[in-house]
């Protein structure tokens, strides 16, 4: 049987990231041994380093090259553009190479640091999409060197994801929070292997398993990590789940994103950034109205902080690529029982971006945002969900109508063909960061004109639905009262009832 060492190992790029993973590969000689790099610029071509050949350009070499079912191929080009990357990937497949892996990003390395446990096998969204915008890690998480961060939904897409990245940042402590035990305990182990490689500083990592709907608990835990700064990540987030289950949506989002504010505030958390979605603008379903509801909490937090160098804000974008539960993963799931891809409509389009980038924006907004100011990310041009399952079709090496059919199915209760990214009162602005823009008149919350009272009083008519309340026993867990207040609140969710 042939072991992991006699594996036999091509990188692609001979620049900084191709050079650290050779230089790890031969002094750990558990993974195989490099033969060659592949390169297309011409001055390297030709040369060695530390006795591997670079061999080029990369098109032309890669049909010659002498290829076995246990050779691998590692593409280190994190500066390459997506469009590079597909070409590099279809090539190698179209030469038979299947065990094919990546680098991170530029956007995920900070100071051209790069580890063999960082790479992983390439997939399709690696190579679908726009090219993602290039942010330094390094400037962008200063404001977080020996902070203590939290991370509410710390073993979701965009937590785990934020985590990640968080190691780089020199935080004291770095707080993992969720009340999923086992997403926790995953991001947990990975984090720590990636430190015990060498990824990252030495933060101190410590997971906490809560429920942020439990007020008294948040009351009591908030001042006990005496956490600097908080991304709140935690949500349920599925449209047409939460369609089925109304009142946990607004229970677990809209209550439990207060109970994290107030006891933040209580306690000078000093940053609080809330991640929202398209879907609360002009929502027209329960988990959209559940994240405008956030949004306006925490703009309405803002005017409450006691310390000048507070900056309470959201950053609302679209889908982001591979999160769980995204159309991107039904789609491969699909794809490996034989087809058909699902999807709702012919004309559904979206906006995208890689989960990586969102959150390297994400980072960066924490740290320049102002109090009070809500954000935005610019997710380019929306794309066709059509369009999107025929890519991830012809990636996987098949004919889409030929070999995988594609199903219509259908919009379902929740759902348009288009998630708008702001009203036209918002009026996104540029700001000087790319890919960052700043809304106006967020605040302006319900068609009846508001304020941060027409918010509590809304709240308080929610309370009971969500928590037994003596004298409003008729209230509790009942969704068409739930509905009701919603649709005179909010009319674009009517006819959105279960």
């Amino acid at each position: 049987m042939m072991s992991a060492a006699d594996t036999t190992l091509y990188i692609i790029g001979a620049g900084f990231a191709g050079q650290m993973i050779a230089e790890e590969i031969a002094r750990k000689k558990i993974f195989g041994a490099a033969r060659a790099f592949l390169d297309d610029d011409p001055a390297r071509i030709g040369q060695k380093i530390d006795g591997v050949p670079i061999l080029g350009p990369i098109d032309r070499m890669v049909p010659l090259l002498k290829r076995s079912e246990h050779d691998e191929v590692i593409i280190a080009m994190p500066t390459a553009p997506t469009e590079r990357i597909r070409s590099i990937y279809t090539i190698l497949k179209e030469n038979e190479f299947e065990h094919i892996k990546i680098v991170p990003s530029i956007s995920q390395i900070v100071e051209e640091d790069v580890h063999l446990i960082q790479t992983r096998e390439i997939d399709p969204f690696d190579v679908l999409g726009r090219t993602p915008v290039t942010i330094s890690l390094k400037e962008s998480l200063s404001y977080l060197r020996g902070k203590r961060v939290l991370i509410t939904g710390a073993g979701g897409s965009i937590g785990s994801e934020l985590a990640r990245q968080l190691l780089s940042g020199g935080a004291a402590r770095l707080y993992l929070f969720g009340h999923g035990e086992n997403s926790i305990y995953q991001i947990d182990r990975e984090l720590r292997l990636l430190q015990n490689e060498g990824v990252g500083e030495k933060t101190t990592i410590i997971p906490v398993i809560g429920d942020m709907k439990d007020r008294n608990y948040m009351q009591y835990i908030i001042p006990r990590l005496k956490c600097d700064v908080i991304f709140h990540c935690a949500a349920y987030k599925h449209v047409p789940l939460m369609q089925e289950n109304p009142v946990a949506v607004i229970e677990n989002n809209v209550f439990g994103t207060k109970n994290i504010l107030d006891a933040a505030l209580e306690n000078g958390v000093a940053r609080f950034v809330l991640i929202s979605t398209d879907k609360a603008v002009a929502p027209v379903s329960i988990y959209g109205v559940s994240k405008l509801l956030c949004e306006k909490l925490v703009l309405d937090a803002a005017l409450h902080v006691q310390r000048r160098d507070a900056a309470y804000m959201f950053v609302r974008f679209g889908n982001v690529l591979a999160s769980r539960g995204s159309v991107l993963p039904l789609f491969m799931q699909q794809l490996q029982a034989g087809g058909p891809l699902t999807v709702t409509h012919p004309d559904v389009r979206r906006y995208f971006m890689t989960i990586p980038e969102a959150c390297s924006l994400v980072l960066k907004t924490g740290g320049v945002g102002k109090n009070g100011v809500p954000y935005m990310l610019d997710m380019g041009e929306p794309i066709r969900i059509a369009d999107l399952a025929e890519q991830v079709i012809r990636f996987s090496g098949y004919v889409p109508g030929k070999d995988i059919s594609i199903s219509y199915i259908g919009l379902r209760k929740g759902e348009r063909l288009d998630e708008p990214l702001w009203l036209p009162e918002e009026n996104p602005q540029l700001t000087e960061y790319p890919k960052i823009l700043q809304l106006k008149n967020s605040m302006k919350s319900f068609d009846s004109g508001s304020d941060g009272q027409k918010l509590a009083e809304l709240l308080a008519l929610l309370r009971p639905v969500c928590t037994y309340t003596d004298g409003k026993t008729e209230q509790y867990r009942n969704k068409e009262y739930l509905y009701r207040i919603l649709c005179s609140y909010f009319p674009s969710i009517r006819g959105s009832e279960v």
